[in-house]
């Protein structure tokens, strides 16, 4: 080997560790990859209630245009049935002045045959 090289590392049971010491780390390690998983674990189930609720978000924007849709349609049937209602009450409202204007005129009509008998 040249001067400047050094050797590589050596594991921790090969350099003098005891072996509590590297039994120690590692399980600390696996300590540390269990916590790991369950954090990419919890970030996942995160992940699908948050993609839940937006779908949930979602149907119910969907849901209220669809309500809206219809509300709107509602109005629109109201104003043309308040509007059918309108024009009969127009239509009667001239048909009674037609029937007045006849009674009226056969008023007048009686009126003057008994001012002038036969």
């Amino acid at each position: 080997m040249a001067s400047d090289q050094r050797p590589p590392p050596e594991d921790a049971s090969l350099s003098g560790s005891s072996p509590q010491e590297a039994e120690s780390r590692r399980k600390g390690a696996e300590h540390s990859r269990e916590r790991a998983e369950d954090a990419r674990e919890t970030n996942e189930s995160d992940r699908r209630e948050a993609e839940r609720l937006r779908q949930l978000a979602e149907d119910a924007r969907a849901a209220a245009e669809e309500a809206r849709t219809a509300a709107e349609a509602a109005r629109q049937a109201t104003i043309k049935s308040v509007n059918a209602t309108a024009e009969s009450l127009q239509a009667t409202l001239g048909q009674m002045k037609a029937i007045e204007d006849m009674r009226r005129t056969l008023r007048e009509l009686r009126d003057l045959n008994n001012l002038n008998p036969q």
